[in-house]
């Protein structure tokens, strides 16, 4: 495992309107050209967080899933965000991960915010995603996932370099002000109980069902603490993710050994 350099864009995504989104966090994401290694953008970052899949839904060969991967490209970066994607007579909120050299992989949303209704308008996902980066194992995941620790269970995996299932566990999110503590406080907590570093990207401004969002992105270690916590504001921000605390801390507090074995049962 080596250094990860991560950038945090905060931004305040433009209401159903996908050129402007493409255009805007293009040019937030090219201020980190050639010095980041992960870029991460917020969830439904091409519409903002709407149950009109008529307007916001894209295929998978459509502009945006392109655009993410020769935005990828350009800025020598994977880069991650969540799609409103189409297909199969089903929409889903679909987090990208495109790699610079135009490969990607793909995670579909799996807990829907029903007080919402988007259990209504989209189709759930049933499978995690691990990826590796520069040693890293990371597991991406979408907001309202961020409630659920069963799903979110990290386990011992003996052939991994760090010994866990995954190293960093990563949230992108559409998260309202109104629920701002419980987006702080769970981001901590499921750094703390699965012995991983977790980040969270949230977005900020008013959308156009006249939530707010605070922001509140963060990198926070595995005891909790905050590396890094942004603001209410747009920022575009990189941090370096040091393996050797992530190491040390498994070998000297290994609670995995007392965690409880168990099957989950996705119907």
């Amino acid at each position: 495992m080596q250094t990860l350099n991560v950038t945090l864009v905060q931004g305040a995504t433009r209401w159903h309107d996908a050129p402007a989104n493409r255009e805007y966090y293009g040019a937030l994401a090219r201020r980190v050209a050639g010095q980041s290694d992960l870029i991460v953008l917020p969830e439904t970052l091409l519409s903002g967080f709407s149950n009109d899949t008529r307007v916001s839904a894209e295929d998978m060969d459509g502009e945006g899933v392109a655009w993410m991967r020769a935005l990828a490209g350009e800025v020598n970066a994977v880069v991650t965000g969540s799609l409103a994607i189409r297909e199969g007579g089903k929409v889903y909120n679909r987090l990208i991960w495109a790699r610079p050299d135009g490969t990607y992989a793909q995670y579909d949303k799996r807990h829907l915010f029903r007080m919402a209704g988007e259990h209504t308008r989209y189709g759930g996902g049933s499978q995690r995603l691990i990826v590796e980066l520069k040693g890293w194992r990371i597991l991406p995941q979408v907001c309202y996932d961020l409630r659920f620790p069963v799903w979110l269970r990290n386990r011992r995996l003996a052939s991994a370099a760090g010994g866990m299932d995954y190293d960093l566990a990563l949230f992108v999110a559409n998260w309202p002000a109104p629920r701002r503590q419980p987006w702080r406080t769970l981001l901590r907590a499921r750094a703390i109980e699965n012995l991983a570093y977790v980040i969270g990207v949230n977005r900020v401004g008013v959308d156009g069902n006249d939530l707010p969002y605070a922001g509140d992105s963060a990198v926070i270690d595995t005891v909790g603490e905050p590396l890094i916590e942004l603001g209410s504001q747009e920022q575009v921000v990189t941090v370096a993710i040091d393996p050797a605390p992530l190491l040390q801390h498994r070998e000297r507090f290994p609670a995995w050994m007392d965690a409880d074995d168990f099957t989950l049962n996705l119907e």
